[in-house]
């Protein structure tokens, strides 16, 4: 949260308290029943929020989960399945080697294109007009706000293929499309068998399916009515707590007070005792802010905040995993993604 806002509530609590207190503006307060029910209501609210926010980055977390399972079956069909056993004129195993690891390759340019489609910045998104988020994320290296597609697609795909992928509006379907007609080849070279090619356009069918449910995330934002009307109720809510909390600290010095303690300290504080409603206002204007903050930063899971899914990571991860399975060079398999700043998270 900016550091600006806790100076902000302190002026917000200290205004009404001046005249209050020091010009003896008694009529100046709220009763806290209504401004009490308003914040019980504005809990259940952020918590409406919260709960559905944190369902949309667990549903985008459980996606790639499933990339990440789907990835290494297909890549183990891949591997099992592209062989000589049908074949009227069989291929070398350097040419079945090759054949297996350019649909690996395909694969992973796939998933490179599904990462970037989904780093794009959609209007509705906290990082296009929040400073904190700003802030973090030019500390951060996002390798798709750093490498555009078309750099990243080098080496994974022929020119031909790259061209192709480049050309349409949605280029992780064109990945996939190229996938399928590479399968389609295969079974009418028989270097698979029609139960085969089956299994494995069905890999197909789920990597769609998949990818479907990421864009879902991304194109369709939580309600704007629900976002919204929830930012302006937090706010109203922290408008008017000080006028409620000042009477009742105030209430609570003029009972000090009826004790009869003539000690000059304590009669001090009794006097003075409303000032306490300051503190107290920014503590709980704070924690109502930072429970909607919370919501914000995550009902959108793609954005590459810190707290957001690691697809880049998660991707690389999975390159990794699914090039060793099929035996590809060591030393043209790139290392994992470095972690950054995993102590202070």
């Amino acid at each position: 949260m900016d550091p600006a806002l806790y100076f902000f509530f302190i002026i917000i609590a200290v205004i009404p308290v001046l005249p209050y207190h020091l010009l003896g503006w008694k009529w100046l307060h709220l009763p806290w029943l209504p401004i009490g029910l308003v914040g019980t209501a504005l809990a259940f609210i952020i918590g409406f929020k919260n709960n559905a926010s944190y369902g949309r980055l667990w549903e985008a977390r459980k996606i790639w989960g499933g990339i990440v399972n789907t990835s290494r079956s297909f890549t183990a069909m891949i591997n099992d399945f592209i062989t000589n056993q049908f074949a009227d004129t069989p291929k070398s195993p350097k040419d079945l080697q090759a054949i297996r690891v350019a649909m690996v390759l395909r694969h992973v340019a796939w998933m490179t294109s599904l990462r970037h489609a989904l780093r794009v910045k959609k209007p509705w998104e906290v990082t296009a007009y929040n400073k904190i988020d700003q802030k973090y994320m030019e500390r951060m290296e996002i390798r798709e706000y750093t490498y555009s597609l078309e750099d990243e697609l080098e080496g994974y795909l022929s020119d031909e293929e790259k061209r192709y992928v480049l050309s349409l509006k949605n280029k992780q379907s064109a990945c996939l499309t190229l996938q399928s007609k590479h399968l389609a080849e295969l079974r009418q070279n028989g270097l698979i068998e029609d139960f085969r090619h089956m299994e494995m356009q069905g890999m197909i069918t789920e990597l769609f399916t998949l990818q479907g449910q990421a864009e879902r995330i991304k194109n369709f934002p939580y309600p704007r009515q629900f976002a919204t009307l929830n930012l302006y109720f937090v706010w109203l809510f922290i408008l008017l707590l000080p006028f409620a909390l000042m009477s009742e600290f105030d209430q609570i010095g003029q009972s000090l007070l009826e004790t009869g303690d003539q000690n000059p300290v304590f009669r001090f504080i009794a006097l003075n005792f409303v000032w306490l409603s300051v503190p107290f206002s920014v503590v709980i204007s704070w924690i109502f802010l930072s429970m909607e903050r919370i919501g914000d930063v995550s009902e959108n899971p793609f954005e590459g905040n810190p707290n957001d899914v690691p697809i880049t990571t998660m991707s690389r991860g999975i390159e990794i995993d699914i090039r060793q399975m099929v035996g590809d060079d060591p030393e043209a398999i790139p290392g994992p993604i470095p972690e950054e700043w995993d102590s202070q998270m």
